[in-house]
């Protein structure tokens, strides 16, 4: 009896084993998502690395696109759910890892806006007494910040799916972050580009080939 009880529970084990991998092979990601963002802010950050360079301003915040990108990012999650066959076993822990990252995210503009008014006055001050001309905001300055928040998730992701370009993308992200703090605001907007482009624009373009090809080997095993 004991040996019988011994033998299912490895048969048991075994087919546990056998339906997460069933789960982690039916997942391809359309990348679609990873796309939109790592295009998004490579632009807002090529446009205002252009603001600074030709000096001229634009009669909005061109990281405002990034709240815009929220609602068919949030379409697109749910379409994504919709297709999915099975849903991956660690699935739920990326969402909440990415539901995170974006509350850090908004949390961390907040704070800067906030610093950024309470010592605006200051800064009036010190800009003529300091003979600069340009005046930027505190906000300006935080982008070792952001570059480290966006290295946290694309790590995660790329280590727990074993997707090595996000992989390697988020190490690359942290890199850039810890270049940033010695450079100046020019240089780190090239970097957020930099890092968004590697981060999620090529992991994405590389995830979307992929589950194009997924998509048509189903349909050749259908036919």
């Amino acid at each position: 009896m004991e040996q019988e009880k011994k033998l299912t529970e490895q048969e048991s084990l075994h087919l546990i084993t056998m339906m997460i991998n069933k789960a982690k092979e039916s997942y391809h990601d359309t990348g679609i998502g990873a796309i939109m963002w790592g295009a998004v802010i490579a632009i807002c950050s090529l446009i205002r690395l252009s603001e600074f360079q030709f000096g001229y301003r634009l009669p909005f915040d061109i990281y405002l696109l990034t709240l815009v990108a929220i609602i068919p990012q949030i379409l697109i999650s749910i379409k994504e759910k919709k297709e999915r066959k099975v849903k991956s076993y660690d699935d739920p822990y990326l969402d909440y890892i990415w539901l995170g990252f974006g509350i850090s995210i908004f949390l961390l503009i907040l704070i800067c806006n906030n610093i950024f008014n309470e010592w605006g006055a200051w800064t009036n001050q010190y800009k003529p007494a300091s003979g600069n001309a340009e005046s930027y905001g505190f906000y300006e300055f935080v982008g070792p910040l952001f570059l480290m928040l966006y290295g946290l998730p694309t790590f995660i992701t790329g280590a727990a799916c074993k997707f090595k370009p996000m992989l390697w993308g988020g190490i690359f992200c942290w890199i850039c972050c810890i270049v940033a703090v010695y450079t100046s605001i020019k240089t780190d907007l090239l970097l957020t580009a930099a890092s968004a482009i590697l981060a999620w624009l090529v992991p994405g373009v590389i995830m979307e080939k992929e589950y194009r090809s997924y998509k048509k080997e189903q349909v050749q095993l259908n036919v």
